[in-house]
């Protein structure tokens, strides 16, 4: 079974940024996150730099950094192939972001500003009205721009840095493709501006590792019906 890459809408940019090799490995990444490229799929080098619109050695480099993370595996005279997920995988990515993530919420209820929690009403307001009516990339960035204020609002940017790296196993785009998801988010986001404004340190923390057990049970779920466990 061989397979190019696609993730995001049909309408592609080049890729132009300084390090191709970890765009094309956040890309490569998130279709095996999301089951796009199922268990079993060979990653061909010239297909996917095609598709992607690069050249092959970023795309070789992307595999080196996928094997590493246990993503890929080379099989001699094969190529790489896209080894299985697990429902495991899956909680312990999920377990590893909400331990982060319970830190950096005690830390903002702490530290955040009145003004950094209008900025954060502000862009669930932008994230809101976006949900149903822009596109999954706008929706992620909003998304992506909400909790970038709310994880650096504690002032411990390293253990942010952190989270953002183990945050990159969640499929952005598939989340915000799903309205449902996004009315979920919005809700849970009122709520947790709410509790910042009480200086709730409980109710922030509940309301921040409800974000990551909500995601992680309906990757878990799509997956299922997808059939990648099997």
């Amino acid at each position: 079974m061989n397979a190019p890459i696609s993730t995001r809408p049909r309408r592609r940019r080049p890729l132009r940024r300084a390090q191709l090799s970890d765009e094309v490995a956040g890309h490569l990444r998130a279709a095996i996150m999301s089951g796009t490229l199922r268990p079993g799929t060979f990653i061909r080098l010239d297909e996917t730099a095609a598709e992607l619109g690069v050249s092959v050695t970023p795309v070789r480099e992307a595999l080196l950094k996928l094997r590493g993370e246990g993503m890929v595996q080379l099989e001699p005279h094969r190529g790489h192939v896209v080894l299985p997920l697990t429902r495991q995988d899956i909680q312990d990515i999920f377990w590893l972001q909400k331990t982060i993530a319970r830190e950096l919420a005690a830390a903002a209820t702490a530290h955040i500003t009145d003004a950094q929690i209008d900025e954060l009403e502000r862009t669930n307001d932008a994230l809101a009205a976006a949900v149903g009516s822009a596109g999954a990339e706008a929706i992620a960035d909003i998304e992506f721009a909400f909790h970038r204020v709310f994880n650096h609002a504690g002032g411990r940017i390293k253990l942010a840095w952190f989270l953002l790296n183990a945050a990159r196993y969640m499929p952005a785009l598939v989340y915000a493709g799903d309205p449902e998801w996004g009315a979920a988010a919005v809700a849970s986001h009122r709520r947790l501006i709410a509790a910042l404004r009480r200086r709730d340190a409980a109710a922030v923390t509940e309301h921040t590792v409800w974000q990551f057990t909500d995601a992680a049970q309906r990757l878990t779920e799509m997956l299922e019906r997808a059939g990648i466990f099997d």
